[in-house]
């Protein structure tokens, strides 16, 4: 699964790190009127790396925690959703507006492969003084670059290249004026 092959979701490990997630989600998500500081030992419980000052305002949705990453200063508004099967890595400062979602896991394009009910996953990352607006959906397998702006409700199916703005279905860059 890490390595991008195919898994099957069912699986005993992934079911049992699963339920593991359920239980500390449950626990994370009554935790809105807590000072954001006290927050973040309940996100260092679970996430792979938790900078200082990260923000993440629950309600919040992951599938494993153990493969997310955040950096200094990040923040992550209402309602976002990490499909974290394998990394996500969002670095210092970003900004995630209210329900985006960080979607690593996909399916098979051939029929066959999918009826068997197999997966695979890609990786997204996301760098430096990044801001996504709300409703955005990141797909498998994108890296956003540092400074980069994803508008609101843009689905973002390609890599963004380092201080590029993309909005739109799917996420296009946008024309910049010159300053």
């Amino acid at each position: 699964m890490l390595a991008g092959e195919l898994y099957h979701p069912g699986d005993d490990e992934i079911r049992a790190d699963s339920r593991r997630c359920m239980e500390w989600l449950a626990r994370y998500n009554a935790t809105l009127a807590m000072p954001a500081r006290d927050r973040i030992a309940l996100l260092r419980e679970i996430f792979a790396g938790v900078g200082d000052g990260a923000v993440v305002r629950p309600p919040f949705h992951c599938d494993c925690g153990y493969n997310i990453t955040l950096g200094t200063d990040t923040f992550l508004n209402f309602g976002c959703v990490i499909l974290d099967i394998v990394p996500v890595t969002i670095g210092d400062r970003t900004q995630i507006g209210p329900g985006v979602q960080l979607l690593t896991a996909d399916h098979p394009r051939e029929a066959a492969a999918r009826e068997s009910g197999l997966e695979f996953a890609r990786p997204i990352t996301i760098g430096t003084n990044v801001w996504i607006g709300g409703g955005a959906l990141v797909l498998p397998g994108v890296s956003i670059g540092d400074h980069a702006i994803v508008g609101a409700g843009a689905v973002v199916t390609r890599d963004v290249a380092a201080g590029a703005t993309v909005a739109g279905n799917p996420a296009r860059p946008l024309a910049t004026s010159p300053r």
